[in-house]
């Protein structure tokens, strides 16, 4: 079985948004075991572009816990 974790990261710039910290939490699940599987957009703006995604991070956990 799987456990999931979802972390929200919102973008800066105003017509080109531009997410800075994502590469940083990415290793930073990696290293405490975590795999990243994938992002999903958590708040698209007005004008269509992408503010705010939610990265997927995913983890084999015991199901006899």
């Amino acid at each position: 079985m799987y456990r999931y974790e979802y972390v929200s990261v919102t973008g800066e710039g105003i017509a080109a948004t531009k997410f800075k910290e994502h590469r940083e939490l990415i290793d930073r699940r990696a290293a405490q075991g975590w795999r990243y599987v994938g992002w999903v957009p958590a708040h698209i703006g007005t004008g269509g572009e992408i503010v705010q995604i939610d990265l997927i991070f995913e983890k084999e956990v015991d199901e006899t816990i």
